[in-house]
């Protein structure tokens, strides 16, 4: 079993900036993915960035690439997300998810461990 706890979500006003951190403990694998996921109210939840952990791999949605960063402390198995240049439709609940290698990236539905999520409000 894999526990994740999310943290740093927050209001801001638009270009302001948060950092999320989501610390993972318990049964860790060696190799799998630790992403970011958000769903705003009505909408379906959408992959915003992931980590492989094992090798630093990083994939990011076309809609934040460029504004938002993924890195990842190995000897703490904590992943943040540094997101920058914030918008007004990044406004919404942010998930922590672990997932095995074979999970598409930025696609929620394999990924099997989550955590409880944390706001993030950007204001125009």
């Amino acid at each position: 079993q894999v526990q994740l706890v999310e943290s740093g979500g927050g209001s801001v006003q638009a270009g302001g900036t948060l950092r999320l951190s989501c610390a993972a403990s318990g049964d860790m694998p060696n190799r799998f993915w630790l992403g970011w996921f958000r769903q705003a109210p009505g909408k379906q939840r959408e992959g915003v960035a992931t980590i492989y952990i094992y090798s630093g791999t990083t994939i990011y949605a076309d809609a934040v690439k460029g504004r938002f960063t993924i890195s990842r402390d190995n000897g703490q198995n904590t992943v943040y997300l540094q997101m920058n240049s914030l918008k007004p439709e990044d406004t919404a609940m942010y998930f922590c998810a672990a997932g095995p290698p074979g999970v598409i990236p930025l696609r929620p539905d394999k990924y099997n461990f989550w955590g409880q999520g944390t706001q993030v409000t950007v204001s125009s």
